[in-house]
């Protein structure tokens, strides 16, 4: 339940804190994506760089840091539209207090409040601190405002004393969260995806061929974020740099007229994706032996090859979704505008070689969403773009 998730992991300021770095790794080797949260007060307990360098991600603790990118106050939205599920483990009684009264003095309790995912609390705390009114009060709040409460076991405590307030085991905090995740359909929930990736090879002889420097990455990050949406996907590729991820139906594919046959399959697929990138031209004669030096020729003919997304275009069905991509080097909003008309796709996805930190084999990329009637801009990871465009097109509030 938990592979290919995104967990934002909030920790606060009790003893228990140096446990949440091994609830982090056991949500890693449980296939999820973890970012992590802190209040100034669990800091005193656990470094920053130790989750840091475990998440491979920046630490949020402050809502305006002292260094740092100036986007940094916002981050709060952004993970809370980014998660699947958000755990705070261990949860005090004090940080309890303020989510159950919807205070937002940090970044962990701001994210509380902008998260769109559910919310596991782990309460844990010292003495006879979990059986008082107040905590009891603040439990019930929470519970009865939708959050999921996970009740901390009984045992021997770091004041010395015996009673109830330990952080749950590890696989017990897994348990909760696969369930409370299990239990949640998302936009994408009973329906077919095909997402289309990496390069098509146009074969001149049996050694050399057309291509270009697609990696895949762009595309398997949306058949990954479909998947955590809740679809049925298949990946239609081409040769990858990347791996593919588990848990999705993949077909191999060669040249343009190989991706065209597969499509063509799937063509029923309530929402097609189409990220390959695909060759627009294809030799009009492919040797069965390789041409030596001295017999080739000085040139290639060569022509056109399917347009496979117009052909989508043409043939879309009722209540389909059609997505391209469109990849340029100069006039990048007025092409990929066209682009959208012309082939009567629902959304044209854009992006320019001559941003900084974009296109083929990054793990970065700056992309315009475009619509019949809109316009939208994206920047960041290729996997945080893929989630982010696929809630903004079909997470309904």
């Amino acid at each position: 339940m938990l592979s290919g998730k995104r967990i934002i992991l909030g920790v606060t300021g009790g003893i228990a804190a140096y446990k949440a770095a091994f609830l982090l790794r056991e949500f890693q080797k449980a296939g999820a994506e973890v970012r992590v949260t802190m209040t100034p007060s669990a800091t005193r307990f656990v470094g920053l760089v130790t989750f840091a360098s475990l998440s491979g991600h920046e630490v949020a603790v402050d809502i305006f840091p002292e260094q740092g990118d100036s986007g940094d106050w916002t981050r709060h939205i952004n993970w809370g539209e980014w998660a699947d599920l958000y755990v705070i483990a261990p949860c005090t009684a004090n940080t309890l207090a303020k989510i159950s009264n919807g205070i937002s003095d940090n970044m962990l309790t701001s994210t509380v409040l902008a998260a769109r995912c559910p919310l596991l609390i782990c309460p844990t705390m010292d003495g006879e601190m979990y059986e008082s009114p107040g905590v009891s009060e603040n439990l019930d709040k929470v519970r009865k405002q939708g959050y999921h409460t996970l009740e901390p076991e009984s045992g021997y405590l770091a004041s010395g004393l015996e009673g109830k307030g330990r952080l749950p085991e590890m696989d017990q905090i897994l348990e909760k969260a696969s369930e409370i995740i299990g239990s949640v359909k998302g936009p994408l929930e009973g329906k077919k995806v095909v997402v289309t990736a990496g390069p098509t090879r146009e074969h001149i002889d049996p050694v050399r061929f057309i291509s270009n420097p697609s990696s895949g990455k762009m595309g398997v990050a949306m058949a990954q974020a479909a998947q955590s949406l809740g679809a049925d996907v298949t990946l239609i590729h081409g040769p990858l740099s990347v791996s593919k991820p588990e848990g999705i139906h993949a077909v191999s594919i060669t040249s343009t007229a190989d991706l065209f046959e597969a499509v063509k399959e799937y063509e029923e697929s309530h929402v097609i994706i189409m990220a390959a990138a695909v060759s627009d031209f294809t030799p009009t004669e492919v040797h069965d032996n390789k041409v030596k030096k001295s017999d080739g020729e000085s040139e290639i003919k060569l022509k056109q090859t399917q347009d496979i997304l117009a052909w989508l275009g043409d043939h879309k069905k009722d209540g389909q979704t059609l997505i391209g991509f469109a990849m340029e080097t100069e006039n990048l909003i007025e092409n990929a505008t066209s682009k959208l008309r012309k082939k009567n796709a629902d959304f044209i996805i854009a992006n320019s070689l001559s941003e900084a930190g974009s296109g083929f084999e990054s793990d970065t990329n700056t992309v315009h969403l475009l619509g019949k009637d809109s316009d939208q801009k994206f920047q960041g990871t290729k996997k945080d773009i893929a989630i982010e465009i696929l809630n903004t097109i079909f997470r309904v509030d």
